[in-house]
């Protein structure tokens, strides 16, 4: 009875872990939720400000792109997401909508091209918050995984 018992609280170890290890890769995937933080010394050429901003970006399998941006000491006139390496510049793929004081989202429907995802998945999209002094870009922040 006891060997029993045994066998059976070791299945039920197995399949827990089984499941366990199913379920914790099934969070791991080529896309997800970013978390950004944008500032002038990431600009291409680095500028010297005081403008900072932070937010989280979500670009689920399915090429979908989801989130805002929150800015502070900028008077922003545009925020975009652009594609473009580390260190690179490149053109403006997604306008963010003004949401809010300081606050830039996302609009619904927002989709990446083919192209454009596998650049996401390589580091290669970027977030540029625009202002009237520093017209190509005040502050920057990679979108890295």
């Amino acid at each position: 009875m006891h060997k029993i018992l045994r066998k059976s609280r070791f299945a039920l170890a197995a399949v827990a872990l089984i499941a366990g290890i199913f379920a914790g890769s099934a969070g791991i995937a080529t896309a997800g939720e970013i978390k950004v933080n944008l500032s002038g010394d990431q600009e291409v050429p680095p500028v010297k400000t005081g403008a900072s901003g932070s937010g989280t970006i979500t670009v689920d399998d399915d090429k979908s792109v989801k989130g805002k941006i929150t800015t502070s000491d900028i008077k922003a006139t545009g925020v975009h997401i652009h594609e473009g390496a580390s260190g690179k510049t490149g053109s403006d793929i997604i306008t963010l909508k003004k949401t809010g004081d300081n606050e830039w989202s996302v609009p619904p429907g927002a989709k990446l091209t083919d192209a454009q995802y596998d650049a996401f998945k390589a580091g290669g999209l970027y977030i540029n918050v625009h202002s009237d002094i520093n017209k190509a870009g005040e502050i920057r922040g990679q979108l890295k995984r």
